[in-house]
């Protein structure tokens, strides 16, 4: 079980842009001009974006120290996370009654790179029921696709056994979760928690759409069907 963060388990309340165009000044000398859609984005992808839209090439080298800078920033405005920012209904209430099923494994498939993620989950309490270990990474590729197999390959080394298309379920807001899960080889719950609404996530062919987490029977009911579908 892959879960995406943003505005599926949390919503910041646009501090991620903020801090992006802080660590850009920080990087760069010099303010943003242009940002790119960062919705359903590996952070690999954004600052590469970022810096071309910007008209700074994005050398490897920069985009190393500009994902270093990034998890520091956000490391050291943690508290403003939970104080600008809010849980969504019913995320952590699925997250426990899968925590407590002996039979799911639990992670995130999410385009914040590792330190990050563990930031945002850990400011809302919420790390306690992720393995992170398994998890994929807005480092991991530019493109989230790819993830999914970076999540099956840790998994697999961890639990000592395949996860298929039929028994991983990627759970996310954007018709890109959508398209990383199909592509990636796995099935998807979509929730209509972001900017993309239930009618958009159907077209991109999501499984089963839900409009929040709320009811968490039907949460968990849904994402047991679509791994077993």
């Amino acid at each position: 079980m892959l879960w995406d963060i943003d505005h599926t388990l949390i919503d910041v309340a646009g501090l991620s842009r903020e801090i992006y165009g802080a660590v850009f000044r920080d990087v760069t000398g010099r303010p943003v001009t242009r940002f790119p859609d960062m919705s359903g984005r590996a952070d690999r992808s954004i600052i590469t974006a970022l810096l071309d839209l910007n008209g700074v090439p994005a050398t490897g080298d920069l985009v190393d120290t500009f994902a270093e800078a990034l998890a520091k920033t956000y490391e050291d405005r943690r508290d403003e996370l939970t104080v600008r920012g809010r849980e969504l209904p019913g995320g952590r209430a699925a997250l426990a009654a899968l925590a407590g099923r002996p039979d799911v494994a639990q992670s995130v498939l999410t385009g914040n790179m590792k330190p990050i993620a563990i930031c945002k989950l850990t400011a809302f309490g919420l790390h306690e029921y992720v393995d992170f270990d398994i998890g994929a990474y807005g480092l991991d590729g530019l493109e989230r696709p790819s993830l999914v197999r970076f999540a099956r390959e840790r998994a697999r080394a961890k639990y000592g056994r395949a996860f298929g298309a039929h028994d991983t379920v990627l759970i996310g807001d954007t018709p890109r979760d959508v398209q990383a899960g199909h592509e990636g080889g796995a099935r998807v719950v979509a929730v209509a928690t972001g900017r993309s609404d239930a009618a958009a996530l159907r077209a991109a062919g999501a499984e089963i759409v839900l409009p929040d987490l709320a009811d968490t029977a039907a949460v968990i009911r849904s994402i047991l069907q679509a791994g077993d579908g």
